[in-house]
């Protein structure tokens, strides 16, 4: 993944939860037993607006995260696509999901299932693709690609807005009122950043009050392209595990973004928890395949199985459903064990 994995050159909650708790293995605490593994999930992965179209006031001439100006004169036919799915999240969620027209391979939530998708080779924007679509404006941020596509679609007239790429919660109102002021709803905009902020702050007090912090460590793994990366600093995981009270192990031994798995430096980590993407988790074949990669089977989550995965288009995207995805991931991690 571009943005979350500079070091490779194309890389990029409510119900149903079966978890385990907490004891962990730092100084001080007792060591779990009886866990298992565990899946986050988050019962309703669709949007939600916060009301219906409200109609735009046009034109807007905004600054796009490369440093130009762009000037927004329609809104009808709205493109928004990046990585991790999160602007199509906030552009439905501002009540603009009826002038969508497409849809990148992380957008999918159910809304937005039946759009066609223009980025057919993995997360590379396909120019004939979007040009077929006839968009009015397109929003995007340098996670999506190759830079020349989006140099192409400006020179044939359309406003390409680019929002900042920064994967944190305090990125996340930010991004909001920039894409509801380039697509003219800056009043809606407001409505969803209260929203998003007040179930971000609710589900941020599910984490527990006292006791050690758990260690967790955020493996990206892709089985199936040899890719086995763990997170640190910047990562974008490591502002999840810490909205749930917990410790990030990758940014405690000093790593940032994402880094080479290694056996010695995960076993240095010593993560109680071991936390991964549901697609990655499948393509090492499961818990099983996961334990067996070198290191992960000698540190504390390895030894009692304690394996949470989350669903790929949630766990990262840091867009309008976060709250949920924070509440989801809390109640997978703390829950008591068996």
């Amino acid at each position: 993944m571009r943005r979350l994995l500079p070091a490779l050159l194309a890389l990029p909650a409510l119900l149903g939860l079966v978890a385990c708790d907490a004891a962990t293995t730092a100084p001080g605490a007792t060591p779990a037993t009886g866990c298992g593994p565990a899946t986050a999930v988050v019962a309703d992965t669709d949007v939600v607006p916060v009301g219906g179209d409200p109609g735009s006031s046009l034109p807007a001439t905004v600054d796009s995260a490369d440093g130009t100006k762009v000037t927004v004169t329609d809104a009808s036919r709205i493109l928004p696509v990046n990585l991790y799915g999160s602007i199509a999240e906030i552009v439905f969620s501002l009540g603009l999901g009826g002038r969508v027209i497409g849809r990148d391979t992380s957008t999918t939530f159910a809304a937005a299932a039946h759009l066609p998708v223009v980025t057919p080779a993995g997360h590379d924007l396909a120019a004939e693709a979007v040009l077929r679509l006839n968009p009015t404006v397109v929003l995007a941020d340098t996670s999506i690609g190759p830079p020349e596509v989006l140099t192409q679609l400006r020179r044939a007239g359309i406003p390409v807005v680019l929002i900042d790429d920064e994967q944190s919660l305090a990125a996340i109102p930010r991004n909001i009122r920039a894409i509801a002021a380039a697509l003219g709803v800056p009043a809606a905009g407001e409505l969803l950043v209260s929203r998003v902020d007040a179930e971000i702050a609710e589900a941020r007090r599910s984490a527990p009050a006292d006791g050690t912090p758990l260690r967790i460590a955020f493996l990206y793994v892709r089985g199936t392209a040899g890719v086995y990366l763990i997170g640190g600093k910047g990562a974008g995981s490591d502002e999840m595990i810490r909205a749930i009270g917990a410790t990030d192990a990758g940014t405690e031994i000093g790593l940032s973004r994402f880094r080479p798995l290694t056996s010695e430096g995960l076993i240095n980590a010593a993560p109680d928890v071991i936390l991964v993407m549901t697609e990655g988790l499948e393509s090492v074949k499961g818990v099983d395949g996961l334990l067996a990669l070198p290191g992960v089977g000698q540190t504390p989550a390895g030894q009692h199985r304690r394996i949470v995965d989350m669903d790929d288009g949630m766990l990262l995207s840091f867009g309008a459903r976060t709250g949920r995805t924070i509440q989801a991931l809390a109640e997978a991690v703390h829950r008591p064990c068996t």
